[in-house]
């Protein structure tokens, strides 16, 4: 069951906008859900940590960069867990890492994610998160717009957990 009080902070936060919108993965929609509006407003922030901590259980968490950034923050805060950052590449300075924090390999790590779609981006943070030895068996996300990125996860061995989904966002439009 959809949790009404995400619902209605997300809607009120105006991070759920209407019109035509290019979306990340090329392709358009009539809707739009903004991260960065329900991720910059402390009530609908606090009310993401608190569900997220709900279903974290021991696993190191990893925010994708940028946008998941402040949930893997909040999170953390919110249940004592560490984090690390999955950037989208591997900095040109610097350490050159694409993983920023500390991480050991046969750690069991959980993604949090803003908003999927194709699942693209949480897919590539999943396989450099592998690849430096972590497991990963799952990605918490905000919003699932039911476009893919469960079916293309699960093909990868991961699950796909959503706090919403788009039928539940917009189920009263």
């Amino acid at each position: 069951m959809a949790d009404q009080a995400l619902i209605d902070a997300l809607r009120e936060s105006g991070a759920v906008r209407y019109g035509e919108f290019e979306l990340a993965h090329g392709g358009t929609s009539d809707y739009y859900v903004d991260k960065y509006v329900f991720e910059t407003a402390p009530g609908p922030l606090a009310l993401v940590a608190r569900a997220f901590a709900e279903r974290v259980g021991d696993e190191k968490l990893a925010g994708v960069a940028l946008g998941a950034v402040p949930l893997a923050a909040v999170t953390s805060v919110e249940t004592g867990r560490p984090y690390v950052i999955v950037r989208k590449a591997a900095k040109g300075h610097g350490t050159g890492n694409r993983i920023e924090g500390a991480l050991e390999p046969g750690e069991r790590v959980v993604v949090l994610e803003d908003v999927a779609t194709t699942g693209t981006s949480a897919l590539e943070a999943v396989e450099a998160l592998r690849a430096a030895g972590a497991t990963v068996e799952r990605v918490l996300v905000v919003v699932d717009r039911e476009e893919g990125a469960a079916e293309r996860l699960a093909d990868a061995g991961v699950e796909l957990e959503a706090l919403l989904t788009a039928s539940e966002l917009l189920a009263d439009r």
